[in-house]
């Protein structure tokens, strides 16, 4: 869940670290009145938040990571096809593209909902608000996927940029 909500492995790295830091501090303190995996995963989202904070501080590199890594362009040399979205591993970085493009408040409830299986009960509990913001930011959050994920089926040189 941190690797989808913080978009790179070495901040989703820190923020796990910080989680099960956490979880381990606060073990004692843990009183009951919800389950163990909606406390575990409010503090997981918590963290996660934390570090995509701390990266806004940090001076980012202009390279977009998705594209211009190696092996992550269209399959094979020029004119040859697109990637298939039957390779899982070019769907989920092409998932954690468009999830990185989401409001970070969108894009914890889509990620709690969608890929952790929580439902609206327990995102209300780990993100500590009411469950129609839970359900009005899972719908705002997966109706801006739509457009990104529909995107990521074209080549990159093809796809609508943010840049001017």
């Amino acid at each position: 869940m941190c690797r989808r909500l913080t978009g790179n492995d070495a901040d989703a790295a820190d923020a796990t670290q910080e989680t099960l830091l956490a979880i381990v501090r606060g073990l004692r303190g843990f009183d009951g009145r919800s389950r163990f995996s909606t406390w575990s995963y409010r503090i997981a989202v918590n963290a996660s938040l934390d570090e995509l904070r701390r990266r806004r501080r940090r001076p980012e590199p202009g390279v977009d990571p998705f594209l211009d890594a190696p092996g992550r362009g269209p399959m094979g040399s020029a004119g040859s096809s697109l990637r298939s979205p039957a390779n899982t591993s070019d769907l989920r970085l092409d998932i954690d593209a468009a999830l990185l493009r989401l409001p970070s408040d969108f894009r914890a409830a889509v990620v709690l909902r969608d890929l952790c299986a929580l439902d609206y009960a327990e995102i209300a509990l780990v993100l500590d608000i009411p469950v129609g913001t839970v359900r009005s930011r899972i719908a705002r959050g997966r109706s801006l996927l739509v457009p990104l994920l529909a995107g990521n089926r074209t080549r990159p040189a093809e796809r609508p940029s943010e840049q001017p």
